[in-house]
C-alpha cells in the first residue's frame, strides 16, 4: 500500500490529520524530531528534520503523497523547497502544502513571504500539488488566553481587525481529502462567519460567564510583550505585521470551500471557544 508521508504531523493541523488518515485506512508516516512522540497506533515514525535533508530520504522511501507543513522559521523557505526537491526525486506523487490565504512574494510579513516562494518553488517543481490556504487560525487565540484568566481581556494589536477565522481541525479534514482525492489546485479556507476580536471578547464571555473584554495593543507594545514573554524578535515583529495585514481587511472575507470540499459548514468561533473553555478559565 502507497504510504502517506505527514511532515508537520505533531502541529497544529498536522495532530489532526495524522488521525484522520489513520481512520481512513492509510498507510501513514510521521517525520518527527522526537522518536517518542505522541501519534496514534500504527503510524511509522521516521526520526528527522526539515532543517537536515539528509533526513528525508529514508522518510519519503517508498511514499505517494507528502502533507507539507513547517512552523515559523527564517529559513522556513529553504527547508520546505528542500523538502519539495527531495520528495520529487523520490517520485513522490503528490504534495499538499500548508501555506496562508495571504502568501505573497514581498509581503511586509516574513511568514507571508516564506509561503509565497514556497508556493512559486512547488508549482514549479512539476509535482501534482494542492496549496491549502486558511485565513488566522483560531488556535492562535489560544496565546490571549493568559491575559483573559488574569485579567479578564484579551490584549491584541487588532483594532478593527475584521478576520474570517478557521478552525485548525477543518483545515486537516480538507487535507485528508486533498490526500487523496481531486479538490484543485489552491483551496483558501475560512471560518463561517467574519469577526473582531470585540466578537471573540463576547464569545469568551458567553462561554465563561465573565465579563471579557478586548484591549487594543500599540504594535511597539504588542512587540515588547511579545519578547518579554520569551519570544525571538524576528518572530514577534512578524507576528505583529500579520496583525497589521489583518487591519487592512486582507482576511475580512469568507469563502465556501470548507462546505464544498467536506459537505458541511465549517466550525463556528463559538463552537472553538466551547471547545476550548478550559483554557481560558479563570485561574485568579
Amino acid at each position: 500500500m502507497p504510504t502517506t508521508l505527514v511532515i508537520g504531523a505533531t502541529g497544529t493541523v498536522g495532530r489532526h490529520l495524522v488521525p484522520q488518515l489513520v481512520r481512513r485506512g492509510l498507510s501513514v508516516r510521521a517525520l518527527v524530531r522526537n522518536p517518542a512522540a505522541d501519534l496514534p497506533a500504527g503510524v511509522d515514525r521516521a526520526v528527522g528534520d526539515l532543517a537536515d535533508p539528509a533526513s528525508l530520504i529514508p522518510a519519503l522511501d517508498g511514499v505517494d503523497a507528502v502533507y507539507l507543513a513547517c512552523g515559523n522559521h527564517p529559513a522556513q523557505a529553504a527547508f520546505e523547497t528542500a523538502a519539495i526537491d527531495a520528495a520529487a526525486a523520490a517520485g513522490v506523487r503528490r504534495i499538499v502544502k500548508l501555506s496562508t490565504s495571504d502568501a505573497a512574494i514581498g509581503s511586509p510579513a516574513a511568514f507571508a513571504d516564506a509561503h509565497g516562494q514556497i508556493e512559486a518553488h512547488l508549482r514549479a517543481s512539476g509535482i501534482d500539488h494542492v496549496l491549502l490556504k486558511p485565513t488566522f487560525m483560531m488556535t492562535n487565540l489560544l496565546a490571549a488566553a493568559e491575559g483573559v484568566q488574569h485579567a479578564g481581556a484579551i490584549f491584541l494589536p487588532g483594532a478593527g481587525a475584521k478576520v474570517a477565522m478557521i478552525d485548525p481541525r477543518d483545515v486537516a479534514d480538507v487535507a485528508a481529502v486533498a490526500l487523496t482525492e481531486a479538490v484543485g489546485r489552491e483551496l483558501v479556507l475560512t471560518g463561517p462567519a467574519v469577526v473582531t476580536f470585540d466578537d471573540v471578547a463576547a464569545e469568551l464571555s458567553a462561554i465563561t460567564g465573565r465579563r471579557i473584554g478586548f484591549v487594543p495593543v500599540p504594535d511597539d507594545a504588542a512587540v515588547g510583550q511579545l519578547v518579554a514573554s520569551g519570544a525571538p524578535e524576528w518572530y514577534a515583529t512578524n507576528v505583529v505585521a500579520v496583525f497589521g495585514l489583518l487591519r487592512q481587511g486582507v482576511q475580512a472575507q469568507t469563502r465556501d470551500t470548507v462546505h464544498t470540499v467536506l459537505g458541511r459548514e465549517p466550525r463556528s468561533l463559538s463552537a472553538f471557544v466551547r471547545d476550548h473553555a478550559a483554557v481560558f478559565a479563570d485561574s485568579r
